[in-house]
């Protein structure tokens, strides 16, 4: 391709991609949120990142470890935080109180720890990409999960490295906490995203192909945890692509399942469809019974994250940019006895589009969401929906966990790969 038409190229790019435009963010250390006179404040004290080998301020770490950070995860009763690094293939471990790193977590595995799976496959699945030595790759970190009052860590796997298209099964990862280290590694349907744990199970949902895996985890031994269920939303995805073409899973995905909760009884499963294909939705579980009941509609499309806090479900809608919340049980009630297709009950607030995670604080007051196209996070009083304060991030905010005592938020930004970014995960102190 000649110069000129590489530089054709790059103008249709950004054409016809808005967020393209956006000018790369990199906040400094102490910058705060606006106005300075809202109710919640919000300042960046600390940094781990992998884009300025020589920061100015002592607390802007340049961190090897973290490549396309995608989720956080706090551990508020063991004082420690977990950033799970996509490109990176590790969890990276850091202390709540100093924000050093304490551990690296290595997510590959070859004949040295085969002893950590006790199986390849589960139910009817099959490896289509390879035929030998199907638990040698590296995993993708995405998200994760705490089991039995913190003592587990759950990490799911985008795919494994070998296989290009995320058509064969993928893993899930339990960690130890105390060791921090990988005690067993179970499989997973194609492209598991999200993660929800419960006292007694363990939710794996998989936004490649309609589906969520149900682990019982009811005993306390590690090697007891098994699969129970297979839930499947409308229809399962066939998968018939090619291994050596390269496809986009994140656009070929169904109903593309991912926000993923259990009700505070822990009688109910919901799951979120993130496609637009049928109209969106949350599809609800009978847990109790191991049954699917079906899929309610009435909120903003292309619905992303779910949080519940008390008896409030709280919700993030990616393109349409919303934030909306809605008493838990009244809808699990309308699902359950309602003829009626769509629950409209919602109080919603728009935040911007590209509105990623969500976290709510403890007490149900403040809700706090990453806006990833305008690299923000913004801040919305709970009981009116009223944006209180904002605060400008390293672009583009991902992912977010919050401290049980609402005094520290952590936000990943991963970055886009047509337009930079990312490989930053920043810490902010909550007032």
């Amino acid at each position: 391709m000649t110069k000129s038409l590489l530089n054709l190229a790059s103008i249709l790019v950004l054409l016809w991609n808005p967020v393209a435009f956006s000018q790369i963010v990199h906040v400094p250390i102490n910058a705060v949120s606006k106005p300075l006179t809202s109710e919640v404040k919000l300042t960046l004290i600390a940094r781990h990142q992998r884009y300025n080998s020589n920061p100015r301020s002592q607390s802007d770490h340049y961190d090897k470890t973290i490549s396309s950070p995608k989720s956080a995860l706090i551990l508020d009763r063991k004082n420690k935080f977990y950033i799970n690094s996509l490109e990176g293939y590790r969890t990276s471990v850091y202390d709540l109180t100093t924000f050093k790193r304490l551990s690296v977590i290595k997510h590959r595995f070859g004949k040295q720890n085969s002893h950590l799976f006790q199986e390849t496959t589960l139910f009817d699945y099959r490896f289509r990409t390879k035929a030998s030595k199907l638990n040698t790759f590296n995993g993708k970190p995405v998200e994760g999960c705490f089991s039995h009052n913190g003592k587990y860590l759950w990490v799911t796997y985008y795919r494994r490295s070998f296989d290009v298209n995320a058509i064969d099964p993928s893993a899930v990862a339990i960690i130890d906490t105390d060791t921090d280290s990988i005690v067993r590694v179970m499989p997973t349907a194609p492209l598991p995203k999200m993660i929800a744990c419960s006292p007694k199970y363990v939710a794996v949902t998989h936004w490649g192909d309609n589906t969520v895996g149900m682990i019982d985890i009811s005993s306390g031994n590690v090697n007891d945890f098994k699969y129970v269920k297979h839930f499947v939303v409308g229809h399962r995805l066939r998968l018939n692509y090619s291994s050596s073409k390269k496809i986009n899973r994140d656009s070929h995905c169904g109903y593309c399942l991912r926000g993923t909760v259990f009700s505070p009884d822990n009688k109910y499963l919901l799951v979120g469809r993130m496609g637009r294909k049928g109209g969106g939705g949350i599809a609800i579980f009978d847990i109790e019974n191991m049954r699917y009941l079906r899929t309610v509609l009435g909120m903003q499309l292309n619905l992303r994250h779910l949080v519940i806090n008390g008896n409030t479900i709280f919700l993030s809608t990616n393109q349409s940019g919303y934030v909306q919340k809605t008493n838990v049980n009244n809808l699990i009630s309308f699902a359950k006895n309602s003829r009626a297709i769509a629950y409209r009950k919602w109080q919603s607030r728009y935040v911007g589009k590209g509105v990623r995670t969500i976290v709510v604080s403890s007490d149900g007051q403040y809700i706090f969401a990453a806006v990833n196209n305008k690299s923000k996070i913004a801040v919305i009083r709970s009981k009116d929906m009223k944006i209180i304060s904002s605060i400008n991030v390293d672009s583009f905010p991902v992912g977010m966990g919050i401290s049980h005592r609402n005094n520290l938020l952590i936000v990943t930004s991963q970055g886009k790969s047509e337009i930079g970014g990312g490989n930053s995960v920043m810490i902010f102190k909550i007032e």
